[in-house]
């Protein structure tokens, strides 16, 4: 049996709370274009202020890694020792390092 889908397509929506904070995941709305889009975000999401900026994605652009490839992906290069803070030299006076 066929059905018929008649949502309109699925945007993800990002805000950010303050100047220079990162963006966090807020939720996802149905909308036609991006102006739409852009419009329902903000008016389910930033009802009562929360934010100062929105991104606004289709949901069909977003690629999620498969967990089958943790070791692959995100496999921890212990060889290479640059990547860990102990192989620097804290400067003398340094602040919020």
């Amino acid at each position: 049996m066929k059905t018929n889908d008649t949502q309109l397509d699925l945007w993800e929506v990002f805000i950010q709370s303050k100047s220079g904070q990162p963006y966090i995941h807020a939720g996802s709305i149905h909308a036609s274009d991006i102006k739409m889009a852009m419009q329902n975000a903000r008016d389910t999401y930033t009802r009562r202020g929360e934010g100062t900026s929105l991104w606004v994605v289709a949901s069909k652009y977003i690629n999620a890694s498969n967990p089958d490839d943790k070791e692959m992906l995100f496999d921890p290069a212990n060889e290479k020792i640059y990547r860990h803070p102990t192989f620097y030299v804290m400067p003398e006076g340094a602040k919020n390092i």
